[in-house]
């Protein structure tokens, strides 16, 4: 469909909990690696977004069935949520708290750059009831942080951390990533020790991908790593990781007991989350969609009253068991093993033997009812989920 052309109200949830995601796209600075929605930040843009992004929460929450339905979670992602002001950032969510039911013990998020965040600042955002932060901290080797257009430096990153912790967050998560052009074992076995040393509550680790829409991607980004090399770093990591007693929960994220990211789980068990912003993208009922990408645009499309929706599909049967599969297999509590007897009856010539020779390989766990990969198999993932489908 046309961007602009969205629907008159939203799908309704099929489910009795929802998650929120928020779209903040500013950036002071892009990095080359980043291919996520982003617009330069410039101070005198926000009051524009903010206010559509107040008209968005309006028009979604006039829907029916906004009022029945609780939202678990609220994540405000990016770009860079934490150029917001403390103000400005509570008044997004006394929005939605008007016009959805909150959950007064609502797991909310905010994502942080270290270059822009203080104490004060982290105690204002406490105080508007967030109570989880997510900090790009991506490596704590200030020449790698130069190579990734990072604004912050190991010391700057570590500051934050702890500037997180004095403002009284019980809940802060960080992100490093991995496979990275230069990056070597010496350095990522520091860089990962050094990290757990602060005692997070959480890790995010990612390996680089070149996506399309990143300047990297544009330019052909050389001298990245061999495959092998990136496999070992994710294996220092995950054997770091479990040292220091975090939970390996799903592919990408680690977590101490009671600290799993609460929003990412809906994501990964395909349920139900709200997507406004611009650029955000939601699954309500058994509709995938997206808002419209361009900040200017996505403004504009709210000051004439309409929803900022650019692109929607309705799932089929089929889709959404593959969804669930896939999605569910990046856990590490994995799935039931109904949901793979339901996937094999589609093809019960193949998908039998399939699975039977992951197991036999060591990459496919089954027991007590459920189906997981084994950390082996995580780091085929992408792979047999292509087999799989």
């Amino acid at each position: 469909m046309l961007e602009g052309s969205g629907p008159a109200t939203l799908w309704a949830p099929r489910g009795t909990a929802l998650g929120v995601y928020v779209h903040v796209p500013f950036c002071a600075k892009r990095c080359g690696y980043c291919s996520f929605n982003t617009a330069v930040y410039l101070e005198a843009a926000l009051p524009r977004y903010l206010a559509a992004l107040g008209r968005e929460i309006d028009l979604a929450g006039a829907a029916p069935w906004s009022a029945a339905a609780p939202v678990s979670t609220v994540f405000f992602g990016g770009g860079t949520p934490s150029l917001l002001t403390p103000a400005q950032l509570g008044a997004v969510l006394e929005r939605l708290r008007a016009r959805f039911s909150v959950a007064p013990d609502a797991e909310i998020t905010v994502e942080c750059n270290p270059e822009s965040v203080s104490r004060d600042r982290l105690s204002g955002y406490r105080d508007t009831g967030v109570n989880r932060i997510s900090l790009g901290v991506q490596s704590l080797d200030d020449q790698v942080l130069a190579s990734l257009d990072r604004a912050h430096s190991a010391a700057e990153a570590r500051a934050a951390f702890d500037a997180g912790r004095r403002a009284g967050f019980a809940n802060v998560s960080a992100d490093l990533i991995y496979g990275l052009p230069g990056l070597d074992a010496a350095t990522w076995d520091r860089t990962v020790r050094s990290l757990l040393d602060w005692e997070p509550d959480h890790l995010s680790a990612y390996a680089l991908t070149l996506d399309e829409g990143s300047r990297w991607h544009a330019a052909g980004r050389t001298g990245l790593p061999a495959e092998e090399t990136v496999a070992e770093q994710y294996r220092t990591l995950a054997r770091l990781a479990a040292e220091a007693d975090f939970e390996h929960y799903e592919i990408s994220n680690y977590a101490r007991p009671g600290r799993r990211s609460a929003h990412n789980q809906i994501y990964w068990r395909a349920e139900e989350y709200l997507a406004l912003g611009p650029g955000a993208c939601g699954f309500l009922g058994d509709t995938r969609y997206g808002n419209v990408k361009a900040t200017e645009r996505y403004c504009a499309t709210l000051e004439a009253g309409a929803l900022p929706v650019a692109t929607q599909e309705r799932l089929t049967a089929r889709q959404h068991l593959a969804e669930r599969l896939i999605l569910g297999l990046r856990l590490g509590d994995g799935i039931p093993e109904a949901w793979l007897a339901e996937r094999m009856a589609l093809e019960p010539g193949r998908l039998p033997a399939l699975l039977e020779a992951w197991r036999e390989r060591g990459l496919l766990a089954r027991a007590r009812g459920r189906a997981r990969l084994t950390e082996a198999g995580f780091l085929l993932s992408d792979a047999l989920f292509v087999e799989l489908l």
